[in-house]
Formats: C-alpha cells, sequence, structure tokens
C-alpha cells in the first residue's frame, strides 16, 4: 500500500478530522475569551465530503483517524458519520475526542458505527474550577460520562488535561488518584502556545516538573511501552490499575516520528499542528477535481512538512488558528 512519505522519511498513518468549528464549551487554553468567528456553514465540509477524502486517504496509507472538534458531538447527526467512516474498507481504528457533555446519550450509538477508543477532555476536578476554566457549568456530566464510558468495551479510557501554572496544577496528584482502580490513562498535556489562549510562559508546567511533582509522593514511576508514534509517553504508579501519559510537545517535541496529518472543518489540509500553511481541499472538491487530483495535492503539501515545529518561544511570537478552528 502507497503510504503518504514526507522528504524526512516520515510515514503518515493517522489524520484527524475536525468536523465543525463550534463547541459548547469556552475553555481557556483552546479559545480566545470573545469567541472565534465561525466559518459560514456552507463553508463546511459535508459528510460526504469528509467521507470521500476518508476514503483517499486511507487509500493512501491512513489506518487511523480520530474524529475532533470545536466538539464534536455538536454536529447533528454525527453517529451517521462516524457510521460511514467505520464502513471505510481498510481504516483499522476509528477515534474520537470530546469533552464528554454529550456523550452520555450518544454512546451507544458511536460505539455501534465503529467507535474504537475515545479521549475524554477534563482539566479539573473541582466544580467551581470547571466553570473558570471551560466558562461553562458541566463538570458532573463529564464524569458520568467516563463512568458510563469505563463500563464499555472502549475502556481504558484517555482522559486529558492541560496542565496550567496556577489554574489547575495543583490537581496533577488528585487526576493520578484516578488511575489507582480505574482504567483510565491520564494524559497531561503541555500548555501550548496558540492564537487567543493567553499564552504565557509562566504558567508552563514541563513534564519534568510534573514527573517530579508526582514522584515526590508515589515513588519512581514505571516506565510502560509505547508504539513507535505515539506523542503519550506512559508511565504508572506501581500497582495502579490505569496509568499516566505525558504529551511533551514543548519540553521534548516528537517531531521526529510524526505520522499525523489534519483536516480542519472547513477542509484544510494541515500537515503540523503548529504550521500556518494550509491546502484547501475543499475547494479542490467543489471545482471538481478527481481523486487523482486531491491525491496529488495532498501529496506535495506532505513533502512540504518541515522536520520540526518551531520552539515554544518562536511559537508564541507567531501567527495561527486558535485551537477551537484548528480541530487538536
Amino acid at each position: 500500500m502507497r503510504i503518504l512519505t514526507d522528504l524526512h522519511g516520515r510515514g503518515h498513518t493517522y489524520l484527524r478530522i475536525s468536523v465543525t468549528e463550534r463547541c459548547n464549551l469556552r475553555c481557556r487554553y483552546c479559545m480566545p475569551e470573545e469567541g472565534v468567528p465561525l466559518s459560514p456553514k456552507d463553508a463546511i465540509l459535508s459528510f460526504e465530503e469528509i467521507e470521500r477524502l476518508a476514503q483517499i486517504f486511507v487509500r493512501n496509507g491512513i489506518t487511523k483517524i480520530r474524529v475532533t472538534g470545536g466538539e464534536p458531538l455538536v454536529r447533528k447527526d454525527i453517529e451517521l458519520l462516524m457510521a460511514r467512516l467505520g464502513s471505510i474498507a481498510g481504516l483499522r481504528h476509528l477515534a474520537m475526542t470530546t469533552n464528554g457533555l454529550l456523550l452520555d446519550r450518544k454512546l451507544d450509538a458511536l460505539i455501534s458505527a465503529g467507535l474504537s477508543s475515545i479521549n475524554i477532555s477534563l482539566d479539573t476536578l473541582r466544580e467551581d474550577r470547571f466553570r473558570e476554566i471551560t466558562r461553562r457549568p458541566g463538570l458532573n456530566r463529564v464524569l458520568a460520562a467516563i463512568d458510563k464510558t469505563l463500563a464499555t468495551p472502549l475502556a481504558p479510557v484517555k482522559v486529558n488535561c492541560v496542565v496550567v501554572r496556577s489554574v489547575n496544577d495543583d490537581e496533577v496528584l488528585d487526576f493520578v488518584e484516578l488511575t489507582k482502580s480505574l482504567p483510565i490513562e491520564m494524559r497531561f498535556i503541555e500548555y501550548m502556545p496558540f492564537s487567543g489562549n493567553g499564552w504565557d510562559h509562566s504558567a508552563f508546567v514541563s513534564f519534568a516538573e510534573m514527573r517530579q511533582q508526582i514522584e515526590l509522593v508515589y515513588g519512581p514511576l514505571e516506565r510502560r511501552s509505547d508504539g513507535p508514534n505515539d506523542t503519550s509517553k506512559t508511565f504508572g504508579v506501581p500497582d495502579f490499575r490505569g496509568s499516566l501519559g505525558f504529551i511533551t510537545s514543548m519540553s521534548e517535541h516528537f517531531c521526529d516520528s510524526c505520522n499525523r496529518l489534519r483536516i480542519t472543518a472547513d477542509g484544510n489540509l494541515k500537515v503540523c499542528l503548529f504550521g500556518s500553511s494550509e491546502v484547501s481541499l475543499r475547494d479542490l472538491m467543489r471545482r471538481g477535481a478527481t481523486d487523482s487530483d486531491i491525491e496529488e495535492c495532498i501529496d506535495a503539501a506532505v513533502k512540504r512538512k518541515a522536520p520540526r515545529h518551531a520552539g515554544m518561544d518562536m511559537l508564541a511570537m507567531s501567527e495561527d488558528r486558535p485551537m477551537i478552528l484548528i480541530g487538536g
């Protein structure tokens, strides 16, 4: 099978597709306080366009697709799209990242559609702080969604937490404790600079600092195995049922093994989360491009992928989309 390979020898097997720019939360590290100007409805990819692109990418070596947003569960009839993606021949893994607010009533349908795994975002275990971070209520709904998911074949469940100093860094140990008896991979994500997210270097908490904080209480962490393209460094507290993952995008980048591509909700291909270069696959399709035309465009974009993203301080000075419009 042909695999999209850049000029640095990296083959790409993982595609993240954002299906909406909309979200029912307003997380401070993701969205500017004033919100973002949303694309017109007809600028967003249709289900048919998403399915067509997914098929093209799978024919070119993509084996895993993750559906993101915005919040993907606010997209009307998302279960139908998941079923269409889940039926693509050659796709081995269909995943989703969600904030969990709407998951309870959609979970069974998503599993029936072919969902393989799910990541649930949760940055605090305190209701007042949840409201402060997300500018919305809903902590109990997210916790209930995690509990329900743990009782399904989707377990173990990955819980994503962006750690920000003086915001939630004092809860790291509380999150670690969740892994004592539950099949949870608690994933601590380093705070990353994006347009409009109030980036401040003093709020950055590194992987090394988080690990030190945990080991002062629990002792040395066990190193767990990772796949060759995993973004997360996986550890565990000895005898704890779950595990801990650290996504070290800023302090210890993993660009050398990056196998990810992204499609934004308005149909732009991004070959790097932190790169400003984008190519509109939507416009190509709507101008009547053939699948071969689109494949050539994708291949050319992948070959322009840089060997690594810029450093943290340089990224902080660069202009890019807000995270909400990229799709994770």
